[in-house]
């Protein structure tokens, strides 16, 4: 299994590979390779900046003779005119990590400040519920796009299928039931020696039950009401975590939260997410 820091050294070169191609001829037939110039990146729209630490790997991969100054951190509320960083070095290094650069920063901020958004709302609600993602994210920008999120002030929900079991409807439907296939995962994380939560999701009171006999850790509801869910949290009561998922939004979120979910996990965060506006110009 590759490591985080081995997934985004991938995604880095396959990016450059793409965009860079056979050379940057627009580039190359205008600047004369021993030019040098500095470049700053000029925040356009207010928000949560989330992407510094992985621009910096990405100017670094590309030419590690670049030297970058960092005003602003990852975390940090960025508003327009705001300069995060500038970068010195050759002004061809300049010009092809630019793209790359912006096109990370500008969608790792944007879900960072939806997060944030989503978050501070149940917390202006005064709830406790916790915002999670979803696996829905952009292949190959995973580990980005699930850093951003952390953050923006949410949690994730898993990285991928390895790191937690999440029974969902066809599995339990393809195993016959939920006592099978909770006991399945248990028996298989015997054999193999995983040490790993399981998650059940049920879609009725029924199911709820059936869930709550097997001891989960945690219990998804599937596109319950706010009444139902504020049922299901009396039902389970402190027996394990809860969640709510299903086509909640921003808009929707808050009576489920005040139902008493633990969490609520949203795939907006990663698939439908809006990038930050900024640029990267000389200066």
């Amino acid at each position: 299994m590759y490591t985080v820091d081995e997934l985004e050294d991938k995604l880095i070169d396959l990016a450059f590979a793409e965009d860079i191609g056979d050379g940057d001829h627009t580039t190359l037939c205008c600047i004369p390779e021993n030019m040098m110039g500095r470049s700053r990146l000029l925040i356009k729209e207010e928000g949560i900046l989330a992407g510094v630490a992985v621009a910096q790997k990405v100017f670094q991969r590309f030419d590690a003779s670049l030297s970058m100054e960092v005003y602003i951190h990852d975390g940090q509320h960025v508003k327009p005119g705001d300069v995060p960083f500038i970068v010195s070095g050759k002004t061809r290094s300049l010009l092809q990590t630019e793209r790359l650069m912006l096109n990370i920063m500008q969608r790792m901020s944007g879900i960072a400040t939806m997060t944030h958004r989503y978050q501070q709302a149940l917390i202006d609600a005064g709830t406790d519920t916790r915002v999670l993602d979803t696996r829905k994210t952009t292949p190959g920008m995973r580990m980005l796009e699930k850093e951003a999120v952390r953050i923006g002030g949410g949690l994730n929900h898993r990285i991928g299928l390895f790191d937690m079991i999440l029974l969902k409807d066809n599995h339990v439907d393809f195993c016959g039931g939920i006592h099978n296939a909770v006991s399945r995962a248990r028996q298989y994380c015997k054999e193999k020696g995983k040490n790993l939560k399981i998650e059940v999701e049920v879609r009725n009171f029924e199911e709820l039950q059936q869930a709550l006999s097997e001891s989960p850790d945690r219990i998804m509801f599937d596109n319950f009401t706010p009444e139902d869910t504020r049922r299901a949290v009396e039902i389970v009561g402190h027996q394990c975590e809860t969640e709510s998922s299903g086509g909640i939004t921003f808009e929707t979120m808050i009576p489920y939260a005040k139902a008493g979910v633990d969490f609520i996990s949203f795939g907006a965060l990663t698939h439908s997410v809006k990038g930050l506006d900024m640029s990267f110009k000389a200066c």
